[in-house]
């Protein structure tokens, strides 16, 4: 069990940082550093935006999750 749940945090993890890696940057920041910040408002879609919000919150509680189940697991274990 303990194993199924290191393998499921490792793979939110890396999903969730793809994941923030997309967003649009919506200010200064290290976005505007490499260039993001001299594209324009039409490269995005709102609706694309608002669903990347959405998968994103979900793969941080997924990954929460984990990290609370394992250390249960370790507590009690």
């Amino acid at each position: 069990m303990a194993l199924a749940l290191q393998i499921v945090l490792v793979i939110a993890s890396v999903i969730m940082t793809l994941f923030v890696l997309l967003h649009r940057g919506k200010g200064g920041g290290l976005s505007s550093l490499f260039g993001g910040g001299v594209q324009s408002n039409l490269s995005g879609s709102t609706v694309v935006e608002k669903n990347l919000d959405r998968v994103t919150i979900f793969t941080g509680l997924i990954w929460i999750a984990c990290i609370v189940a394992l250390n249960l697991i370790q507590a009690y274990a």
